[in-house]
């Protein structure tokens, strides 16, 4: 079983557009969700990291974490 991507980012962030690309062209199913549209998806990232911040692109892949890769 392949572990679920997550992308967390905004559809303005040119690295965010650059993974959604890539992980489409090599075939990965990944979520995209943009913290600047959802305020959820904004709170699900701020929980991630101690200091709360909205720092994006992050990756996760399963249990793993990729800061502004």
């Amino acid at each position: 079983m392949k572990p679920e991507i997550k992308i967390y980012g905004a559809e303005r962030c040119h690295k965010t557009r650059y993974y959604k690309n890539y992980f489409t062209t090599i075939g990965l199913a990944y979520y995209f969700l943009d913290v600047e549209q959802n305020e959820l998806y904004a709170e699900d990232l701020r929980k991630l990291y101690k200091t709360r911040q909205l720092n994006f692109p992050n990756i996760t892949i399963g249990e793993k974490r990729l800061r502004n890769p």
